[in-house]
């Protein structure tokens, strides 16, 4: 068939704009960023409702996001508030740890703002760590109606919470769930640990409100879930040398969520995500200019 959708897959994403910020450089991020810059690159309409400080660190933001073509009508800069960072620091192996600085100008995002028109809705749980994202996004999502809520688990610690879960678990169309946060994911939902097959049984028995989950397995590929057909997916990962694993698992929701919407069936979905993530992988940086070739084969 033909697809007149293609240019009007416009979508929402709801979260963290968020500084890795590392001895002697820093680099932007943030998974609903990343997801945004990537769904852009797809040729999709990009918006991200979320918050900036009024400092140097959030004109930076900014800037790279007209350079990454994301919308920024969004993004509310608060002169109280700091530009949300993540603190990395590598002991002497080289094995990092983060401190996901608390109270930044992400934390306060105003929803009250956004217009109606948008096909889909993406977040994740970092940024439903406090009680007024919490609030302002069961309020959006109560007052929008979007065809698509597209939910990327991605947990960070120490900011667990069964209510932020719920929250996601409880709205989302479309999970995607990665294999190292599924033992996490199974224990605040079940009290028990399954596997990937299991789980996703277990989530559409749970939670009517899914159509489709997406486990992704790392080097194993990929794992989709069709709720209503009850069918099962499979795809396997494409071999690259990887130079960064970050911003991956963002390049493949955005590619899979693309598609979708784009009226492609969830083989092709599976397909381009992988090649799309794979591509990710083998750059250093999170949101890597794509090659033509990447987008060329992307309508396939």
């Amino acid at each position: 068939g033909i697809f007149f959708l293609l240019n009007t897959n416009s979508f929402l994403s709801f979260g963290e704009i968020i500084w890795d910020v590392y001895p002697d450089e820093k680099h932007l991020g943030g998974a609903p960023l990343n997801f945004a810059a990537h769904f852009a690159k797809q040729g999709g309409e990009a918006y991200v409702l979320s918050a900036l400080g009024d400092d140097e660190l959030g004109n930076e933001a900014l800037n790279k996001l007209s350079l990454w073509k994301v919308n920024a009508e969004y993004v509310s800069v608060l002169s109280g508030k700091d530009t949300g960072k993540c603190l990395v620091t590598l002991n002497e192996c080289g094995v990092p740890s983060y401190n996901i600085v608390r109270d930044s100008a992400y934390d306060y995002i105003d929803c009250s703002s956004v217009s109606d028109g948008f096909d889909a809705l993406y977040f994740g749980t970092l940024v439903l760590r406090n009680e007024y994202n919490r609030r302002g996004l069961a309020e959006l999502i109560k007052s929008h109606s979007f065809k698509e809520i597209f939910v990327d688990v991605n947990l960070r610690e120490p900011f667990i919470s069964r209510e932020s879960l719920m929250l996601c678990m409880e709205n989302a169309t479309v999970l995607k769930i990665s294999d190292e946060e599924l033992s996490a994911v199974s224990k605040i939902l079940y009290n028990t640990e399954y596997d990937y097959k299991n789980i996703v049984t277990e989530i559409s028995k749970t939670f009517q409100n899914i159509k489709f989950i997406i486990i992704t397995l790392g080097e194993k590929g990929s794992y989709a879930y069709d709720v209503f057909n009850k069918a099962s997916f499979s795809c396997d990962a494409e071999r690259v040398t990887v130079a960064s694993t970050v911003g991956a698992g963002d390049s493949f929701s955005a590619a899979f969520l693309y598609k979708y919407m784009s009226g492609f069936d969830i083989n092709s979905c599976l397909k381009t995500a992988s090649r799309i993530s794979a591509y990710v992988v083998s750059k250093t940086e999170a949101v890597p200019e794509y090659d033509q070739d990447i987008l060329l084969k992307n309508t396939v």
